[in-house]
């Protein structure tokens, strides 16, 4: 098995300000690759980097064996590399089946996106529902599935995803981070997964990444961050700072 997304020696930031130092990282074919850290460590930035939405000062982003680190990032998109940010990831004024129909410019054949447009329902019944609806109507949990099924109607090769479970109700977040886990063996497509929520994204997972710093600082298999200690300490060393903060208050 191969690898459908590696960096090499990657430098990014934004501007003058360096968020991520010298990082290799490889996501497998056919595999959920998650990583996993505190706020503000470099996750999203990596995510950006590959997308090209970032400055890379140096380094590589390798795709399918081919270097795209100077490709745009619409280029990228054509390619097969899907992004789902964790905001304006729909269009709120539009109804459920014009955002997965605008979603699927990159794709000329009518019947493939009749064909993607089923499979998108297959996977998320509620959205057929409401194709009619406008999207701002729908659920935080709704809204997160239909920037899914926007992702999948592009066709990718590869599905980016930045912290989905943000802001929803604890009781959304598993159904939300499934939906993920059933997307990637029904399409038999490859994920990395950053997430706030480590040991329940790490359920889901294969691979894992552990950043901090604009470093990684574990990597392996799922199983093996969810009984190490460094993801305690980190669960911990978030509840500290949280606690100091509002002892400064």
């Amino acid at each position: 098995m191969g690898n459908i997304i590696e960096t090499k020696g990657l430098n990014v930031g934004y501007g003058p300000i360096h968020v991520i130092y010298d990082l290799d990282f490889e996501a497998p074919e056919n595999q959920v690759t998650v990583i996993v850290g505190p706020n503000g460590v470099g996750k999203t930035t990596l995510l950006k980097a590959i997308m090209g939405l970032v400055t890379v000062y140096s380094g590589k982003v390798v795709f399918l064996g081919e270097d795209v680190t100077k490709l745009p990032a619409h280029e990228r998109t054509k390619k097969g590399i899907g992004y789902m940010p964790q905001v304006g990831n729909i269009f709120s004024r539009l109804t459920v089946g014009e955002n997965l129909r605008i979603a699927a410019y990159t794709v000329k054949d009518p019947s493939f996106i009749k064909d993607r447009m089923e499979m998108v329902f297959n996977l998320f019944p509620r959205l057929k529902e409401f194709t009619m609806r406008a999207a701002g109507t729908l659920s935080g949990g709704e809204r997160q599935m239909l920037a899914e099924g926007m992702v999948l109607m592009r066709d990718p090769k590869v599905m980016l995803v930045d912290e989905p479970t943000a802001g929803l109700m604890p009781k959304l977040v598993n159904d939300v981070l499934k939906k993920l886990e059933e997307m990637a063996e029904t399409a038999n497509l490859p994920i990395i997964l950053v997430e706030q929520r480590a040991r329940r994204a790490l359920e889901v997972g294969d691979v894992a990444y552990m950043m901090r710093g604009g470093r990684f600082t574990f990597k392996g298999t799922a199983e093996e961050l969810l009984n190490h200690p460094q993801l305690t300490e980190m669960y911990l060393g978030a509840v500290e700072a949280h606690e100091l903060k509002h002892v400064k208050e």
